[in-house]
C-alpha cells in the first residue's frame, strides 16, 4: 500500500518543482529577452537541471536497495526519468538559443513558454495529490488538463510553423526556428508523458 509520507512521492514533488522553476526561468528569459545575457542564463538553467539530475540519481540508488517500494519499481524509475526529461527539454531550448545566437525572439516562443509553465504547474498539483491516487478525484482531472494543454501546444506548433514558412524566406532562419519550435513542442510532449505515466500507475493499482 502506498504511504503518503513515502520519500518517493516527496521526490516526485521535488522534481516537478524544479521543472516548474526551469519553466519559470525560461518564460522570464523570453519575456525579457536579451541575447547578451544568454551565456549567464544557460548556466543558471543548467544548475536547475543538474539539481534535478542529482535528485533522480539519489532516488535510483534508494530504489535499488528498497525491498518493497510503494508502487511498481519500474514505474518509479520510468516516472522519475520522465520528470527529469521535462527539465532536460526546457534547458535545451535556452541552450539552443545561445548556440544559434538568437538575436530576436518570435511571439510564438513566449506563447509556448506559457503553455509549458502551465503544464508544469498543473503537474505539480497532480504530484501533490499523487499519494492519494487510489481514491483521488482531483488527479484524473489534472491529467485531462495537461493533455488539453499539450493539444494546445500541438496547435500552436502547427500555426507557428505555418507562419514561419509563409513569412520567412531565409534558409538559416527557417532551419533555426524550425528546430526551436520542435524543442518547444517536445517540452509540451514531455509534460504529457508524465501525465500519461501517472494515469498508467492509477490503472495498474486501482
Amino acid at each position: 500500500m502506498a504511504k503518503k509520507d513515502n520519500p518517493y512521492f516527496n521526490d516526485f514533488i521535488s522534481m516537478i518543482e524544479l521543472s516548474c522553476k526551469a519553466a519559470e526561468f525560461l518564460q522570464r528569459s523570453i519575456k525579457n529577452y536579451d541575447p547578451e545575457t544568454l551565456s549567464k542564463q544557460r548556466i543558471t538553467m543548467h544548475k536547475i537541471e543538474n539539481e534535478e539530475d542529482q535528485l533522480k540519481h539519489a532516488m535510483t540508488e534508494r530504489l535499488m536497495k528498497e525491498f518493497v517500494p510503494p508502487i511498481d519499481r519500474e514505474d518509479i524509475a520510468t516516472l522519475s526519468h520522465e520528470l527529469d526529461n521535462i527539465t532536460d527539454k526546457i534547458e535545451n531550448i535556452l541552450l539552443r538559443m545561445y548556440m544559434y545566437d538568437i538575436r530576436h525572439i518570435r511571439e510564438e516562443a513566449f506563447m509556448f513558454s506559457d503553455i509549458i509553465l502551465r503544464c508544469c504547474n498543473t503537474l505539480r498539483e497532480a504530484m501533490i495529490e499523487f499519494p492519494n491516487f487510489r481514491k483521488s478525484k482531483i488527479l484524473p482531472q489534472k491529467i485531462v488538463e495537461v493533455n488539453a494543454m499539450e493539444e494546445e501546444g500541438d496547435e500552436l506548433y502547427i500555426e507557428a510553423m505555418h507562419k514561419l514558412y509563409k513569412e520567412c524566406d531565409e534558409p538559416i532562419t527557417l532551419a533555426i526556428w524550425s528546430k526551436l519550435f520542435d524543442l518547444f513542442e517536445q517540452s509540451c510532449d514531455a509534460c504529457e508523458h508524465v501525465a500519461n505515466m501517472i494515469e498508467r500507475v492509477i490503472m495498474k493499482n486501482c
